[in-house]
């Protein structure tokens, strides 16, 4: 019997360890109340709400649509910020100090001044998860730039005195792996960040059912909702990400 690969060893333990969690958490779930730990075949059967229930459908859409939203700001305002640090140099220090007071500062903070800017709305939760998101694509950006081939932009620079020609076609290329490598990591921590700032200053989305849940003593419906953020998760990272980030490596690293 030929031995089994690392790859191939590596996720059978990974299965394995799922089915012993999902194995403890059965047998906890036995000898505790369903609203401390509910089992596991109830989350299961709540989170099929979401597919048969229209308005929990829309609220897993209004928290998508959150996240994309604020992927798409932080994105562009972080990668200009990080951009005029690298072409317009008297800004550099200027930026650096304002990624570090951005890091410095909670999401609770952040939800609670946007409640009073902005109330109870979309807007409030979009802002949060994006002024969270803001610093790491300025520093991650930054970096990216930073480490551009010095000697591909001394010879793009021969070639051409033409900056937006020289930028479209040599050093944004470049940094397409950085952008999707970012955006991947970003995409996790806009998640964990959507809950609080629904939480706190949302009116649709999961923060907003876990607060209903919380208040009706529903733990299994909080469960549902972390376990479909999960599976969105998951799904997004190895049926989107992981294959972009392959490809834009694969043509675009070497630059």
């Amino acid at each position: 019997m030929r031995a089994l690969s690392l790859n191939t060893r590596r996720k059978l333990a990974a299965h394995l360890f799922v089915i012993a969690l999902l194995a403890v958490w059965t047998v906890a779930a036995l000898r505790l109340p369903g609203y401390v730990l509910p089992a596991p075949l109830t989350v299961l059967e709540r989170v099929g709400d979401f597919f048969i229930s229209v308005k929990l459908a829309s609220h897993a859409a209004a928290s998508i649509f959150h996240v994309a939203a604020a992927l798409v700001l932080a994105f562009a305002i972080g990668t200009a910020l990080a951009l005029a640090g690298r072409y317009l140099p008297i800004t550099r220090v200027l930026i650096g100090r304002l990624s570090a007071f951005l890091n410095s500062f909670s999401s609770v903070g952040w939800a609670l001044l946007a409640i009073l800017w902005f109330g109870l709305n979309d807007i409030a939760v979009i802002f949060v998860i994006g002024i969270i998101l803001l610093p790491i694509y300025m520093i991650n950006m930054q970096a990216a730039l930073d480490q551009l081939d010095s000697e591909l932009l001394e010879m793009t620079a021969s070639f051409t005195r033409s900056w937006p020609r020289a930028f479209t076609l040599v050093v944004l290329p470049a940094l397409y792996p950085f952008m999707l490598a970012t955006t991947r990591i970003a995409f996790g921590i806009a998640w964990k960040v959507a809950l609080t700032a629904e939480l706190f200053g949302g009116n649709s989305g999961f923060g907003f059912l876990v607060n209903l849940a919380r208040q009706d003593i529903d733990t299994s419906r909080i469960f549902a909702v972390i376990a479909l953020m999960i599976v969105i998760s998951f799904l997004a990272d190895h049926l989107l990400f992981a294959p972009l980030e392959r490809h834009l490596t694969r043509h675009y690293a070497d630059a």
